[in-house]
C-alpha cells in the first residue's frame, strides 16, 4: 500500500500562476487546491470585479499573496501579472491556463451557423491565450517547469453543442505540441488535461450539458464522472518532479469515456 504521508509535499517549493478560476467549483481551483495541499505557493488572476469578489477570498484561503487582474486579450494588464511575480519570486514553476470562452448563443444550434467573429475571438480567447502566457513564463521558468491547459473530447469527436468550442480546443492540444517541442530545450513541459464534463460554469454554457454529464455517468467504463481532485491530482503529475519526462501530451481524466466507440449494451 502507498503511504498517504510520503505522497504530500511533492509541491513544496514550486511556485505557479493560476489562471482562470472562476468560482469554487472551477476546474482550476480543483488544480489550485490539490496543488496548495501539496505545497505550492501559487498566484491568481481574476477578470473584472464579479469575478474578484468570488477568487480573492479562494486565493487567500490558500495563502495567496499574488492575486491580480488579467485579460488575456489586453497586453498591459498580463505585462503587470508577469512583472509583479518576477518583482515577488524572481521566477515560477508552472503555468495554470483554464482559459475559454465562445458567445454562449453559439453553443446550441449548428456549428455551420458560427459567426466569423465569435470564431475569430473564441480561437482568440481559447487558444492563442495560451501561446502568449507560455511565451512570458518560458524566462521566469529559469530552472524549467510546467505548463498546463484544459482540452475537452470535443477536439477529437462531435459534441452536442460544442461546436466552435471543438475546434477551439484541437487548436489548443495542436498548440501544446508545438509549444512542447519549442520550450522542452529549456526543461519546460507542456501538457494538456482533458476532463470529462463537469459542473462548473464554463460547462453550464453549453447547451445540452446536463444530457452529456449523465450520458457520460451511465457509460463511461468507470461508470463515474471525475471530481475536481481527480483533474487536481492529474495536474499534480504534471506539475511535479514525477512528470519530469511528459511533455506534448493529452491526459484524459474522464473515466475511461474516451475509449469508447458507442454506449454500453445495456443502454443501447
Amino acid at each position: 500500500m502507498v503511504d498517504g504521508n510520503a505522497m504530500t509535499g511533492l509541491m513544496q517549493g514550486k511556485r505557479g500562476l493560476v489562471m482562470g478560476v472562476a468560482n469554487d467549483h472551477s476546474i482550476a481551483w480543483g488544480i489550485a487546491r490539490v496543488l496548495h495541499e501539496h505545497g505550492a505557493e501559487l498566484a491568481f488572476t481574476y477578470q473584472g470585479a464579479n469575478f474578484e469578489r468570488r477568487v480573492r477570498p479562494l486565493a487567500e484561503s490558500v495563502g495567496a499573496k499574488i492575486i491580480l487582474p488579467a485579460d488575456v486579450q489586453d497586453d498591459a494588464s498580463l505585462d503587470a501579472v508577469f512583472a509583479a511575480i518576477e518583482a515577488e519570486w524572481g521566477e515560477m514553476d508552472f503555468l495554470i491556463h483554464a482559459i475559454a470562452y465562445s458567445d454562449k448563443k453559439e453553443l446550441t444550434g449548428r456549428f455551420a451557423e458560427t459567426t466569423r467573429a465569435n470564431f475569430l475571438n473564441s480561437l482568440d480567447i481559447s487558444c492563442f491565450s495560451l501561446v502568449d502566457l507560455s511565451r512570458r513564463a518560458m524566462p521566469l521558468m529559469k530552472k524549467g517547469g510546467s505548463i498546463v491547459t484544459l482540452s475537452f473530447l470535443g477536439a477529437h469527436r462531435v459534441m452536442p453543442n460544442y461546436n466552435v468550442m471543438g475546434v477551439a480546443k484541437a487548436a489548443l492540444e495542436a498548440s501544446v505540441r508545438y509549444l512542447a517541442n519549442d520550450l522542452g530545450p529549456q526543461g519546460v513541459r507542456v501538457n494538456a488535461i482533458s476532463p470529462g464534463p463537469m459542473r462548473t460554469l464554463a460547462g453550464s454554457a453549453v447547451g445540452s450539458a446536463r444530457r452529456v454529464y449523465k450520458q457520460v455517468e451511465a457509460n463511461a467504463p468507470m461508470r463515474a464522472n471525475a471530481a475536481l481532485e481527480h483533474v487536481g491530482g492529474a495536474a499534480l503529475f504534471l506539475c511535479s518532479d514525477y512528470g519530469a519526462s511528459t511533455t506534448g501530451d493529452v491526459i484524459y481524466v474522464d473515466g475511461g469515456y474516451h475509449v469508447l466507440g458507442m454506449a454500453q449494451p445495456e443502454n443501447i
